[in-house]
């Protein structure tokens, strides 16, 4: 017996790769009629591939979920392993009467599997079978229907050392002044109460649509797997899972309200007894809920640009093709502004206007990193420029960019710290010479400038009747002329 269990564990190891490959995924409806008594049942089954995650067990008027358990089998048939896993949703009807399963679709392995409804007829409640006597004998089980006596176990609800937890990098932040909002799910080091996660797509959709606040621009570090890191809370250890993280900016002087949420897990019984053959867990649900938080958001200090100004740590780093220009001739520069902050926000720099040189509209690309709990980047303005006029020239009296410092809680200035020497020829007028007005301007020095005010011409309206008159009249004459007579 043990060899042949031996043999069975080393076939099921060696087997499982090339199993796996076949994955099968099955739903089943239970049946079309069950008593009042009577449950019924959703199965979810899987061969050959573990299964890693499931979800959407409809709700369905008329019964009224009782939970889920799971299942498992491996057998040998010529040599060959096969396996199946499957989840068990269990109902039961509310009271007798026709009920309609709908349609529906569900997750299993990140596959989506479409159902067909059906219409179960629950009936009155169905006796149940006389107890065996020869139970008795064996301890309650029957022995010719079970010959390694399994029976259901007893399972029992472990106390979970767990959280939901919103946490925040800053509590109280200027306008414009970006603070990261981290949702964690925390299993402490010493949990026993086994959970996984579930249904997280839906859930977390509608999560978001209660947590991110309206009066805050948003930089998603959009978390696309999930993996525990340990971290260490008031020293104790714990297994972190972040679901979401963000970098808020508030847009105005109201508080940043973050409500509590809640966060659905399966949270599995386990045996009381558990066996080698048996069913040792059981699926059940708990709902953690995260605490309330505020940011309390302050207004930045007066200045003419407070209600247009960026806010954060920001350095510049320039680039210009040459310092030495001829007029006429264009040249590139380019105006970096690095650091951390809403790199969205960031406007171009304020160049007064005239000036020694033609500056044309820039090209803008910026670049967003997000790392740790901060929102870094570049937002680059890339100039040409065409100089005028011959000279020296600092560009930092042409380009200059302000910002507020929250970290210095100051303003300060990027100023272009480079100088360029012009030589050529003015080109300040040379625009205007070379234009070529043409003929109709040519004859501005001939054109009669005076304005006649209408007084003067009163004369053209009783002139232009008398003409009138006289057109009708030789019309009339000639038309009775040629009449005959």
């Amino acid at each position: 017996m043990k060899s042949g269990l031996l043999c069975l564990v080393l076939i099921i190891l060696v087997g499982w790769p090339d199993a796996a490959r076949g994955q099968q995924v099955q739903v089943q409806l239970g049946p079309d009629e069950i008593g009042e008594n009577q449950a019924w049942t959703i199965t979810v089954m899987i061969s050959n591939d573990p299964l890693k995650s499931y979800g959407g067990f409809p709700d369905i008027q008329g019964f009224r979920k009782r939970g889920t358990s799971t299942q498992s089998q491996t057998s040998i048939v010529n040599g060959q392993v096969s396996s199946s896993q499957g989840v068990i949703m269990t109902y039961t009807p509310i009271q007798q009467g026709i009920v309609t399963v709908p349609s529906f679709t569900m997750k299993v392995n990140d596959q989506a599997i479409a159902v067909t409804g059906k219409k179960v007829k629950v009936g009155p409640p169905v006796q149940v079978q006389a107890r065996d006597p020869f139970r008795s004998l064996f301890d309650g089980r029957d022995p010719f229907s079970d010959p390694y006596g399994k029976t259901e176990p007893e399972y029992i609800d472990i106390k979970e050392d767990a959280l939901l937890a919103l946490s925040t990098s800053k509590d109280e932040v200027y306008v414009g002044e970006g603070f990261t909002a981290t949702l964690s799910f925390l299993v402490a080091d010493n949990n026993r109460a086994p959970m996984q996660f579930h249904d997280l797509g839906r859930q977390l959709s509608d999560i978001l649509k209660k947590l991110k606040p309206s009066n805050c621009w948003e930089e998603n570090f959009n978390i696309e797997n999930i993996e525990g890191e340990s971290v260490v809370i008031q020293g104790k250890g714990y297994t972190q899972y972040r679901i979401y993280q963000a970098t808020f900016f508030p847009l105005n002087a109201e508080s940043v309200n973050f409500p509590s949420v809640g966060l659905e897990m399966i949270k599995f019984k386990v045996a009381k007894n558990p066996s080698f053959f048996g069913q040792n867990r059981q699926e059940d649900f708990k709902t953690f809920y995260s605490k309330a938080k505020t940011i309390r958001v302050k207004e930045l200090p007066p200045h003419p640009l407070q209600q247009s100004v960026a806010v954060g740590n920001y350095r510049l780093d320039e680039e210009i093709s040459s310092t030495d220009l001829r007029t006429g001739q264009s040249v590139a520069y380019s105006f970096n502004v690095s650091g951390e902050g809403n790199i969205s926000s960031v406007e171009r720099p304020t160049i007064p206007p005239g000036g020694p040189f033609d500056i044309y509209e820039p090209n803008v690309q910026q670049n967003i990193r997000r790392e740790g709990n901060r929102v870094m980047g570049t937002k680059s303005f890339r100039y040409f420029i065409v100089p005028k006029e011959p000279g020296q020239y600092d560009l930092g009296n042409y380009f200059t960019w302000i910002f507020f410092n929250p970290a210095k809680k100051a303003y300060d200035t990027l100023r272009s710290g480079l100088s360029v020497r012009v030589e050529g020829e003015s080109h300040r007028n040379q625009a205007i010479r070379s234009t070529d007005l043409g003929s109709f301007y040519d004859r501005i020095d001939t054109a009669d400038n005076t304005l006649h005010s209408s007084s003067e011409m009163e004369w053209v309206k009783p002139a232009a009747y008398v003409f009138s008159a006289l057109v009708m009249a030789a019309s009339l004459f000639l038309f009775f002329r040629r009449r005959p007579a």
